[in-house]
């Protein structure tokens, strides 16, 4: 019986289970944002950031994407197939860590030439997050339907971002807004998916997806500010 609930979707458990699930998703994905940030803190006033910057500005960027993208791979999967928490968690700050690292180059050119567009980016993301987040929820409905549709988008993106690192053109403002609509979606879809489909040990694995979902809106949000200024 035990066993039975421990694999269980935890739409099928009581609610006082489900509102437990929700709370320690949640408290993860606060705590990986946390750590996302305390990281860029930590390389900015260290001087790292300008190093990395440099080092992965000066480099093409296809094996950064590369790389980044093996890593996102090999952090989602050992979340969502492991039973150890140490390594549900190891997971969890290696994906973290790996979202720091790509993020620096842009936040350094953000800081140097839209000192405050950051901030309001954050703050933009949060607020888009919140009410997808609150749409999901209080509705209940099944976004599951929207699986098929990111699938398509993110080849299709991934397929422009190569294009453009290859044949040198600059993927502009239009780009930056489907980009974010894709996020959004993506975020409507990770909600209904842990809401209904995840068990209830698989907390770290649903913030997981959560926190890349919202970096992914954070990183389109501040591009779309910044060639605004």
């Amino acid at each position: 019986m035990d066993t039975y609930k421990l694999n269980a979707p935890v739409a099928s458990l009581d609610s006082d289970a489900r509102a437990a699930f929700i709370t320690r998703t949640y408290l993860h994905l606060f705590g990986a944002i946390l750590l996302f940030t305390g990281i860029e803190v930590a390389l900015f006033q260290s001087g790292l950031a300008a190093v990395i910057a440099n080092a992965l500005l000066g480099i093409n960027w296809l094996i950064v994407l590369g790389g980044f993208v093996i890593v996102s791979w090999f952090a989602s999967r050992t979340a969502h197939t492991v039973s150890s928490p140490a390594a549900q968690y190891a997971a969890l700050g290696g994906f973290v860590l790996a979202e720091a690292i790509i993020f620096v180059p842009l936040l350094y050119i953000a800081s140097a030439i839209a000192p405050g567009v950051i901030g309001s980016a954050a703050w933009v993301t949060l607020l888009g997050f919140t009410g997808l987040t609150a749409v999901a929820v209080l509705t209940g409905k099944d976004f599951s339907f929207l699986g098929g549709l990111l699938r398509w988008g993110f080849i299709v993106a991934i397929v422009a971002i190569v294009a453009g690192v290859v044949f040198g053109f600059e993927l502009g403002t239009w780009f930056s807004v489907a980009m974010i609509g894709l996020a959004g979606a993506s975020i409507l879809y990770d909600t209904s998916k842990i809401l209904r489909d995840y068990p209830e040990d698989k907390h770290v694995a649903a913030s997981l997806e959560l926190f890349a979902s919202v970096a992914l809106m954070f990183w389109y949000v501040l591009r779309l500010m910044m060639s605004r200024r």
